[in-house]
């Protein structure tokens, strides 16, 4: 195994496997670790599971077949065989910060000066997991979006004293394995992609608690409305095409834009009776025994868009 092929998985639950699938794709030598040794062995053969069904689908990625691509993963019984010869670990545990630092402190001390430690964290900011560590320059974020293998952005976020090496390679290595990077210049709470999905979801909320739209009726403002464009489209670009220009687009509606946002309320705090409101809403549009088969139905519908995405830029 040649030592920068070899990228290291510490955490075998959804995001973990699916890390290890957008690896070997792009053919890469990937070892898997959890502490719970029953656990990864579990993951590792739904990881072949599912890259075999897409195979047989042909939505897999990559060149290799889903047996080739199986051939690239194997399992650790310890952390040391996961750390040693990796380019770059792909951290993936729980989002407990005491949890992440205790595998920081063990991972420190068994690291190489070449080995970016990256972690798939949504909650916490690259500073406070890596202010302790010797090897604190190392460490960066490389925030997924679930589902990662049928949603490619990833949002790569480094401290003050990330190394500028490590935020490159991590880049591109991002980029080898057809995922779709965006670097922050600089650690903020909630990065990019949960400040945006925030102030939707708060305004969202809004709308429902003062009775202006139902659950049904919110979330098709999105799907039909919003999500249409946006999923081609950034709302930046939306706004330049909507008029002659962005300069214009701000000539025409800024005044207007700025009177709406007056009345734009703080952000609520998401608890109290209409958690149960809009909780009941939805279960009625998505019962709880019907997730999986709705998750299912998601992912189908990102393969489609995704090709169709593909398409159209080629």
């Amino acid at each position: 195994m040649s030592a920068n092929r070899k990228i290291g998985i510490i955490g075998s639950g959804l995001i973990g496997q699916s890390w290890a699938m957008l690896f070997v794709s792009a053919q890469y030598n990937v070892t898997i670790y959890d502490v719970n040794l029953e656990q990864v062995n579990t993951a590792y053969d739904k990881i072949k599971s599912e890259l075999e069904t897409m195979g047989k689908k042909g939505i897999l990625r990559g060149n290799l077949s889903a047996e080739q691509q199986i051939e690239l993963i194997k399992v650790a019984n310890k952390l040391e065989e996961v750390v040693e010869d990796a380019i770059l670990i792909q951290e993936c545990v729980p989002e407990v910060l005491a949890i992440k630092q205790q595998l920081y402190d063990q991972i420190d001390k068994i690291i190489g000066s070449q080995t970016i430690i990256s972690s798939s964290t949504s909650t916490f900011l690259p500073s406070v997991l890596s202010e302790k560590m010797e090897h604190r320059s190392q460490l960066i974020i490389s925030h997924p979006v679930n589902p990662p293998y049928f949603v490619p952005l990833v949002e790569i976020v480094p401290s003050e004293w990330t190394d500028d090496w490590v935020l490159k390679k991590t880049r591109a290595i991002m980029e080898e394995i057809k995922q779709s990077p965006v670097t922050l210049t600089k650690e903020i709470p909630g990065f990019a992609l949960n400040r945006i999905q925030y102030a939707i979801l708060n305004e969202c909320w809004h709308l429902v608690n003062d009775g202006v739209l139902n659950v049904k009726d919110v979330d098709t403002v999105m799907s039909e409305g919003l999500g249409m464009r946006y999923a081609f489209l950034g709302p930046l670009e939306t706004a330049h095409l909507n008029a002659e220009g962005f300069v214009n687009y701000t000539e025409r509606y800024s005044n207007s834009m700025f009177g709406v946002c007056q009345h734009l309320k703080p952000p609520p705090k998401f608890e109290g009776p209409l958690v149960e409101v809009i909780g009941n809403q939805l279960n009625t549009i998505t019962p709880l025994e019907e997730l999986q088969k709705r998750r299912l139905w998601r992912d189908q519908s990102l393969i489609k868009l995704s090709q169709l995405k593909k398409y159209n830029n080629c």
